[in-house]
């Protein structure tokens, strides 16, 4: 089929300002050409009339020697060769080009590294088989190609001779492409420098800290959905959080862990959906759904979870960057939303499940992202918006007399096949922000308290009970005991010991 390469009216596609003068190519050509169903990629390609080639953010520049035939055999060269594998794009492509089409343009060259990249593709994706014959001769190629998106080492295909790298199963596989950001956390080796600064830290010092953190960590959980939970509750969620890694976490798991999470289930259904669901709010009047979000369809859920369980045990077996696998999983889980409430934070517990379960981080040594993603939390809003309102453009929808939304189309695609790359950077964010500040600063706290602890226990003798307290008041009042504190709780103390207090607090504290 003839496709022509897409020249924007304007200077705009999509809502995109276009970089210069020239013609869109490749997955944006193929997606306007067959007005395809799909969130528009990040990066889109350009061939420029008069620009060098160059890349941005969002557009990847080529000169004009790079420009494809007008045909979508080409432009599929094109866009494998430059932008990779898009797995949600190259579905809702082969659901509207005929098999006798695909199998005419995958025999023009038979033996080409990408016909036979397309044909292996059509057939994961559709599960059908072209008639074509099995290959008997030609070198293996990658599915992925590496220097673009992370893979898995992969298995073979002898009927197509190519190496199936790709990161997941038919039924969840969510691709991250190659940043200049990811490379540089992935070459740095946090891990290794995570656990050289962990074996320097005094063992019961590390235990002290671990059991705050990981109260702290519960609580940065419920925070980021809005909820301020009782002590015990936010202890019982921790406890669980400490776990993480121990359990095989398949559904069942996920059930007990929904189970911790919700404390009252009066007004819950648990367990897995067996509706529609969305987040976002409702109109104040009508109470119609206003979403932000619209989960996976309830029946697609099975099949959906399946896949995600599956591609979470092969991406721990193949022993993909322990991060990226964490992003994958744990954002995939989130944009499903098997559940009708406690999807976020298990979203989070999962990020601890799997940095465990890969050795990332220590057993019993909480690493409280969550915390991280609390300090973070407008860009982490902005991070799950990238995905979720794209999507909302393309799930038809209506509201339903409970005031829940019915989605009428077909949508399984959309979670199964998303780019994670953005998710995975900001992860990775997290994890170096744990590791660098978050960490190290409970840690350094922790050996000023048991500083300001031996010289309050020295001087004054002061119980731990009431110790613990003075502490807690200095530190809110930033080394300045409040009136309140010294004419209710700490009467006894003289107007000069106050003072003595507060200026060796300050010092232990380095408080100006």
């Amino acid at each position: 089929m003839s496709i022509k390469c897409y020249s924007p009216e304007l200077s705009v596609f999509h809502g995109r300002k276009v970089p210069a003068e020239g013609v869109i190519v490749g997955y944006g050509a193929i997606i306007e050409a067959y007005q395809l169903q799909v969130p528009i990629p990040k990066q889109l390609s350009f061939v420029s009339h008069k620009k060098r080639r160059a890349k941005t953010e969002y557009w990847q520049v080529f000169e004009a020697r790079y420009l494809p035939e007008e045909n979508l055999y080409k432009q599929l060269i094109f866009a494998l060769k430059y932008e990779g594998v898009n797995l949600l794009v190259l579905k809702k492509l082969f659901e509207q080009v005929s098999t006798i089409e695909l199998e005419q343009m995958i025999q023009q060259e038979m033996l080409g590294q990408y016909s036979r990249r397309i044909w292996f593709l059509y057939e994961w994706l559709m599960s059908d088989k072209l008639d074509i014959p099995d290959l008997k001769t030609g070198n293996l190629v990658p599915v992925v190609v590496e220097k673009l998106q992370y893979a898995i080492k992969g298995e073979s295909s002898p009927r197509h001779k190519v190496i199936n790298n790709l990161p997941g199963t038919r039924n969840f596989c969510p691709l991250i492409r190659k940043t200049e950001k990811l490379e540089k956390y992935i070459l740095s080796d946090i891990r290794k420098q995570k656990n050289t600064y962990l074996n320097s830290v005094r063992k019961d010092l590390l235990q002290r800290a671990s059991a705050y953190l990981l109260l702290k960590d519960s609580k940065a959980s419920f925070t980021i959905e809005g909820e301020k939970p009782r002590s015990n509750r936010a202890a019982r969620w921790g406890k669980a959080i400490g776990q993480a890694g121990i359990n095989e976490l398949d559904v069942n798991e996920l059930n007990r862990l929904q189970q911790i999470v919700i404390e009252n289930t009066r007004f819950t259904r648990m367990g897995i959906r067996e509706q529609q669901g969305f987040v976002g709010e409702r109109d104040e009047v009508s109470q119609e759904p206003i979403p932000d979000h619209i989960s996976a369809k309830f029946e697609d859920l099975s099949t959906l979870l399946e896949g995600w369980i599956d591609t979470k045990n092969l991406l721990m077996e193949k022993e993909m960057d322990p991060v990226l696998v964490a992003a994958e999983i744990a954002f995939g889980f989130v944009f499903i939303h098997p559940f009708v409430d406690g999807n976020g934070r298990l979203h989070r517990y999962i990020i601890h499940h799997i940095l465990a379960k890969m050795n990332y981080t220590q057993q019993g040594v909480i690493f409280p992202v969550s915390a991280s993603i609390l300090d973070h939390v407008k860009d982490y809003g902005e991070i799950l918006e990238q995905y979720s309102h794209p999507i909302l453009e393309h799930i038809n929808w209506k509201p339903t007399p409970d005031n829940n939304v019915e989605v009428l189309n077909d949508t399984i695609d959309y979670y199964r096949y998303f780019d994670a790359t953005v998710q995975a950077e900001f992860l990775y964010d997290c994890v170096q922000d744990t590791i660098e500040n978050i960490i190290p600063n409970e840690v350094n706290y922790l050996e000023k308290y048991e500083a300001f602890k031996r010289y309050i226990d020295d001087v004054y003798e002061m119980p731990d009970k009431e110790l613990s307290l003075l502490a807690s008041f200095l530190r809110q009042g930033q080394g300045v005991l409040s009136k309140c504190a010294i004419t209710k709780e700490f009467t006894v103390l003289e107007e000069k010991e106050v003072k003595d207090i507060e200026s060796k607090y300050k010092d232990i504290f380095e408080i100006k």
